[in-house]
């Protein structure tokens, strides 16, 4: 009886952590990353906590202001083309140049700003409800931008408002994905103004629609730590988070479009808006005097989740990588598996490795397992004697079997014992996998043996023909008729339907898990046919 439950607490336990993506997430202590941009003129004073009014920076002044509407500009650098129009600042283009949408040759690259979520004004800024892309003047300082990985360089956009001048200074780096943006308010007229800033991002769908395991879903960094928010129905209605936010992003399993001020009291939402994803940042309370300015430091991030890349931005953006419960197991996984690939130049086969690593750790447990299996197997007669001598008292045939596993020395829950500890470690690697953007169109064997057929040729994508599954259900059969069998019927049959769930479950996984759980079968069959063999020996 105790032997069933544990199977049974295994089995449920492994289905509701597979079948639910996105668990409550962790807050990583990741130190504060400050960025420093460089202008083309010399960045606003920022006043320090506690300056009057009469302190304030003075406004800027437009004495040759020159409205240039419509005009697009440029920015080229070995990671990304950018394309900005002059009205507002909008992105018009971002184009990664090492992502491609498939696993094509000549696909086209990723664009994380296509002409659709042109159309919602990201990078766009609202000041008090008024989009300050429409009915405002606009002029644009600087040209095209050409960079090398370690070139800088920024374009100026002045905006008049009413009494307010907007200018933004965006600053370009070619070694990273960030856009930093010094923008500051100037209030020209003769009363005080109090503003309220909103910065937003509009992307399209960063996924497949309806993808499960990679949804395109709103991100907010708050006090809690990593919000997510991928129920598209209620994306539909509109979303906020009642948290101080630090940052706000649209964001798949591998690319992310964000927002990072560098201020406080932040409200964070978002919403669907005609098939394209929209959120905002709002800042309120912003006090500007008469003749004075109102200085804010913003940075932008748009690329791939890597972590190399988001260690860079400010505010914790890496925590936008979440695995969730197991994220202290999955992260020396993902390490490891870059080890491996650093000297096999295989995802694959890294993961191959990766297996047997982790089986070996495992061997002395699962030794241990298979001993306690061949001893319960020898119980048998005298447990179907004890169910049938007391089956009308359950209470005194449990207790009189758990007598007979005292006296010879025997743990019913022995051979389940490596199964419960790969639990944690199985979850990890699946959030390893699923998250990691070096697996994106990853190859392990791209063509099916003797044919033209695109087979494993992306490892963050299901098996197409579904092969790896079902041969991972066989060898799963396979293992359970060499395992001695439960006494207890109804334990048969749940271990008897294991295969089957199993393989269900794992039919549209990533194939890159498909490979680990096939090779860590494989392993286990191995070991137990050596075991059998030493024991006839």
């Amino acid at each position: 009886m105790e032997n069933k439950r544990v199977i049974l607490a295994v089995v449920l336990s492994l289905v509701v952590l597979v079948g639910w993506n996105f668990l409550f997430p962790t807050k990583p202590p990741v130190p504060k990353t400050e960025t420093t941009t460089q202008t083309q003129a010399p960045a606003p004073d920022k006043p320090a906590p506690g300056k009057t009014e009469a302190q304030a920076p003075k406004a800027e002044t437009l004495a040759a202001f020159a409205p240039t509407p419509g005009k697009t500009l440029t920015v080229d650098t070995p990671l990304y083309t950018a394309v900005f129009n002059s009205t507002g600042g909008l992105l018009s283009r971002f184009s990664l140049k090492q992502y491609r949408q498939t696993i094509a040759a000549d696909s086209p690259l990723v664009d994380l700003i296509n002409e659709k979520a042109h159309a919602k004004a990201p990078l766009g800024l609202i000041l008090n409800g008024t989009p300050t892309w429409q009915n405002v003047e606009w002029s644009v300082q600087g040209g095209d931008v050409t960079l090398d990985a370690s070139g800088t360089a920024s374009v100026t956009f002045v905006g008049r408002m009413g009494d307010t001048i907007i200018k933004r200074v965006l600053t370009f780096s070619g070694s990273n994905y960030l856009i930093d943006e010094k923008l500051s308010l100037s209030n020209t007229g003769a009363n005080p103004a109090r503003e309220r800033l909103s910065m937003t991002v509009a992307v399209d769908r960063l996924s497949a629609e309806g993808d499960s395991y990679n949804p395109t879903q709103a991100a907010f960094y708050d006090t809690s730590g990593l919000e997510l928010f991928h129920s598209e129905k209620k994306l539909a209605e509109g979303i906020a988070d009642e948290k101080p936010v630090e940052w706000g992003a649209i964001m798949s399993n591998y690319f992310l479009v964000g927002v990072i001020p560098d201020t406080t009291d932040l409200r964070g939402k978002a919403k669907i808006e005609d098939g394209l994803f929209r959120l905002a940042v709002d800042k309120d309370g912003l006090e500007i005097p008469a003749g004075g300015r109102q200085d804010l430091t913003i940075s932008y991030y748009l690329g791939p989740k890597a972590p190399k890349f988001l260690a860079m931005a400010p505010h914790h953006l890496s925590a936008a990588i979440d695995y969730g419960w197991f994220d202290f197991i999955a992260k020396p996984l993902v390490k490891l598996l870059h080890f491996f690939y650093n000297y096999v130049g295989n995802y694959g086969v890294a993961i191959i490795l990766l297996t047997v690593l982790i089986k070996a750790i495992f061997w002395p447990l699962s030794h241990k397992s298979y001993k306690s299996m061949e001893q319960m197997k020898k119980l048998q007669p005298l447990l179907s004697q004890l169910r049938e001598k007391y089956k009308d008292d359950r209470q005194k045939m449990n207790e009189e079997m758990m007598q007979l596993y005292k006296t010879y020395k025997v743990n019913p829950a022995g051979g389940c014992l490596p199964m419960v500890v790969q639990i944690p470690v199985f979850f990890g690697l699946y959030q390893a996998l699923l998250h990691s953007i070096e697996l994106r169109h990853a190859a392990f064997i791209t063509y099916f043996p003797f044919t033209h057929h695109i087979w494993l040729a992306d490892l963050s994508a299901k098996d197409p023909y579904y092969i790896t599954p079902l041969i991972m259900g066989a060898t799963m059969f396979l293992q359970q008729k060499m395992t001695p069998a439960p006494g207890d019927p109804t334990q048969a049959k749940i271990m008897l339907l294991m295969p089957v769930i199993f393989t269900f479950m794992f039919l549209n996984f990533p194939s890159g898990l498909v490979v680990y759980w096939l090779v860590n079968n494989v392993i286990s069959i191995a070991q137990q046919y050596w075991m059998l063999n030493k024991k006839h020996s």
